[in-house]
This record gives structure tokens, sequence and C-alpha cells, in this order.
């Protein structure tokens, strides 16, 4: 639910907060500016709320949530139903509002893409029961999560076959290897490149939406 007056432009929504919360006009007017120009809000300031996309009255009411400069900002599916180019500028002005004044953002949210791109420290919650406390990374040593490692061979080889590791697949003179998260890539690669013509290589990390998939099945089949 918006927090803004639905037939007023959006600069009189911001007005009227500035009064009854009583924010003082210096302050006000710099976090005005500030949220107008990292949110992009400077061509919707004199638009009705009404005529504003989802996208853009999103970044409105984040707008009208940072006016007062709290200290912890509570968002509850920021990018829900927001195209990409919304997605991205929420995404970024989150993370500079955390990193340039030290707000803290508490936010709940299906898109596991915000949570890549935003939290350091993650809670999955089952029905009211927490499943895990922790940092982001932490999650990719939950259960049986794998890395995978990509590597680009000088011809067409058959499967690599190595301890600890499988080929999950071929394209080519490219075979990707499925190896455990808690698991030494340095080492996984060493092993390959003194048996096999490596070229390149990559790591990928666990996908945090199978992550945490996982972790649902598995506490469905407990």
């Amino acid at each position: 639910r918006t927090t803004l007056w639905w037939d007023l432009p959006l600069i009189d929504s911001y007005r009227l907060m500035h009064r009854m919360y009583r924010i003082p006009d210096a302050r006000y007017r710099e976090n005005l500016d500030r949220c107008v120009e990292l949110l992009d809000l400077e061509a919707l300031l004199d638009v009705p709320v009404r005529q504003l996309s989802l996208g853009q009255r999103m970044r409105g009411d984040i707008g009208a949530a940072l006016l007062h400069d709290p200290e912890v900002l509570y968002l509850d599916e920021p990018t829900i139903g927001l195209d990409v180019i919304s997605k991205a500028k929420v995404r970024s002005f989150l993370r500079d509002l955390n990193a340039e004044r030290g707000t803290t953002v508490l936010l709940t949210t299906h898109d596991l893409t915000d949570i890549e791109q935003l939290c350091r420290r993650v809670m999955v919650i089952d029905h009211g029961r927490l499943m895990y406390d922790g940092p982001l990374t932490g999650l990719h040593e939950v259960g049986e999560s794998e890395r995978t490692l990509v590597v680009d061979l000088e011809r067409e080889l058959p499967p690599i076959e190595v301890d600890s590791a499988r080929v999950v697949k071929v394209e080519g003179p490219r075979q990707w290897l499925a190896f455990p998260a808690a698991a030494s890539a340095a080492e996984l690669v060493a092993r390959i490149a003194a048996e096999f013509p490596l070229v390149d290589l990559s790591v990928r990390e666990p996908d945090i939406e199978a992550v945490i998939s996982r972790m649902y099945a598995e506490k469905a089949l407990s």
C-alpha cells in the first residue's frame, strides 16, 4: 500500500510529510535532493501519484520513507512487479544508502536476485520457523550444495575423470564439472591442469534459488 496521496503530485506528498513529521527544513531539502537524484525522480515530482507506473510509484514511496532520515528502513517486496531498469535503480539506491549513511535495510522478498545483490546477512523462514540465519556466503555450504567448474580444453576430449568432481555437461572442448561447495576449487583446477590441455576456466557459485529450494525440499521430507 502506498504512503503517497493518490490525487496529488508526488512533490505535494513530500511537502505534507515534511510538515507532518516536523522534519527540519535543511534536512528535508538535503534528503529530498538526494532522493530525487539517486532515485531519478526529477521528472516525476509534478505528476499525480495515480498517473505513475508501479516502478515509479515504488521509487516515490522509498523516497518518502527516507525524508526523515530513518536509522532502519523496512521494505516489503521492494522490486515486485518492477521492470528491469526500475529494479536496477532501486537496488543501486539501497546499496548506496547502506554504504554512505549506514542505514540498516531490512527487506522481505521472493526475488532472490535482490538477496544476491543487496544482502550480506540472510534469514530463511518457513511457516514462522527460522531455517537459516547467517551470511549469504554461508548459504552455499548448507546441505549438499555444489559449485561448478567450467573448463575450456584445447580440443574436444572424453569427459574428464577426477576425484571429488563429476562432469555434468559437455559441449565440444568445453566441460562443466560439479564439485562440493566446501571443496577447494584451486586443488581441483591443479589436478585437471596437470593432466589435461587447459585453455581457460571459471568457477560458478551455487545458484541461491537451487540452494533454498533444496532446503525447503529437505524440510518437507523430514
